[in-house]
């Protein structure tokens, strides 16, 4: 008998339009799932008796908006009134905010049904997601692995069925890192696109918000309602407009890819591309040689990446609000960046913004002789629960850049990118390459991803789908 976690979320959503699915017994069926696969660290909280309250207000509510009847959970980064919201940290255990963040209030202008919270890195600052807080966000596929970061409990709640989807925000490859660990899609978009966590609203221009999704039709699917997001409407409008599901459904025709292994970090840190990786990325090269896309080499050489990088990942420490007291209650690394940013002069912040944008313009003149550009997503295999702890902040930082070096640059750049799995390792573990399209190019990453799905065919999941 067909569950509904087994149904995609476009049939889910088709569903509840049909009245198929009624949106009370899908949040208990999705109540249930959370609450048997807790152990997997993917919530930082839920809230069943609201989630309740909301699905009976859904109901009878009108008009229905994109996400009418759809459980979906808040990452631990945004506020919802009346709702624990930790940022993952100590210093914000007992913070219950009055008001809720416009994303919050967006998601609920069109329809969905908030279950919770999902787990995150002390303020969303690490590609793991392990907070002293609570448990780490464990790899379904390989519990005693992580499940990568900072949107690693929402990649979670997709893999292992506690969700149906989920919205993420990736600031340096929050949502394709984990995305890629679990083996599930992991969609940034382009800076400006979406009216919510636009870019534009931090001096890095860096975070975005995005969906996290089991196909690449249900990543369109998801960012269409994100883009139609109401009433806020002060996004740039980029080039190559939706509706993004149905470009996910259209192949694509003839188009040209360059491919490199290539990382801005390879000539500052010891980047080590694993063989498995290397395997998804050859496979993926030749499928899109195989469909008829030109494919060459992206002959990428980039430069002075690293250090612009590390003043804007203190920059953005920097302005998270802590007191002395809370510097005593979060995490070293917190700590760390937080003091290392703050202790930056104005001269040294504008230079590293100032090489940001030159970054930005080459990379795009780097690849604007392509459609598309595919790189590994990470450089290494789950890395253990704890592989990062008792280590020195910047021996922690190196070792985020060995296992993800193709992601920060890619919001640095401001460009889209798509995360998906296109092989398994002798463990069956999902592996994934990482496509990254022109400025506003979401359109093709989908249907490029939506080709490699299908020559992919099925994926099984993990062990807790079917427990």
């Amino acid at each position: 008998m067909t569950r509904p976690h087994d149904l995609s979320l476009i049939a889910q959503v088709a569903a509840l339009r049909e009245g198929a699915l009624d949106p009370r017994d899908l949040v208990e069926h999705y109540l249930a799932r959370v609450s048997r696969f807790a152990d997997l660290g993917a919530f930082a909280e839920v809230t069943p008796d609201a989630a309740r309250r909301r699905a009976a207000e859904v109901l009878a509510s009108s008009p229905r908006g994109p996400l009418w009847g759809v459980p979906l959970a808040d990452k631990d980064l945004v506020a919802r009134a009346g709702v624990p919201t930790r940022y993952g940290s100590r210093s914000r255990a007992y913070i219950v905010p009055s008001a809720s963040d416009p994303l919050a209030t967006a998601l609920d202008v069109a329809g969905a049904i908030n279950v919770g919270k999902t787990s995150t890195s002390e303020f969303g600052l690490t590609g793991f997601t392990e907070p002293l807080i609570h448990g780490p966000a464990r790899d379904p596929w390989r519990p005693s692995a992580g499940a990568g970061g900072s949107s690693g409990g929402a990649a979670v709640a997709v893999a292992a069925g506690l969700l149906p989807a989920a919205v993420g925000s990736d600031g340096g490859g929050s949502i394709r890192i984990p995305s890629a660990t679990v083996g599930v899609v992991g969609l940034k978009p382009s800076r400006g696109r979406l009216p919510i966590g636009s870019g534009f609203d931090a001096p890095d221009g860096l975070s975005v918000t995005g969906p996290i999704a089991r196909t690449v039709e249900d990543a369109g699917l998801l960012l269409d309602a994100l883009v139609g997001l109401a009433p806020f409407t002060y996004a740039t409008a980029a080039p190559g407009s939706g509706p993004f599901v149905e470009a996910a459904s259209r192949p694509a025709a003839g188009l040209r890819i360059g491919v490199t292994t290539v990382s801005p970090w390879d000539d500052d840190e010891n980047i080590t591309l694993d063989p498995d990786a290397r395997v998804a990325f050859d496979t993926a090269t030749a499928w899109l040689s195989d469909a008829g896309h030109a494919v060459a080499d992206a002959d990428w050489h980039p430069v002075g990446y690293p250090a612009l990088f590390r003043v804007l990942w203190r920059a953005s420490a920097a302005r998270i609000p802590l007191s002395t007291h809370d510097l005593t209650l979060v995490e070293p690394l917190t700590a760390w960046l937080v003091q290392e940013g703050r202790a930056l002069t104005a001269p040294e912040l504008l230079g590293g913004l100032t090489e940001a944008r030159a970054f930005e313009r080459r990379t795009i003149a780097d690849f604007a002789a392509f459609d598309a550009v595919l790189t590994p997503a990470l450089a290494q295999s789950p890395r253990p629960v704890g592989w990062y702890a008792g280590h020195d902040p910047e021996r922690t930082f190196a070792m985020q850049v060995e296992y993800a070096p193709y992601s920060s640059f890619v919001n640095v750049a401001g460009l889209p990118a798509l995360t998906l799995p296109v092989t398994r390792d002798a463990e069956g573990h999902p592996v994934s390459v990482q496509l990254i399209g022109r400025p506003g190019g979401e359109a093709a990453l989908l249907a490029l991803g939506a080709e490699l799905e299908a020559r992919r065919g099925p994926l099984p999941h993990p062990p807790a789908w079917d427990a």
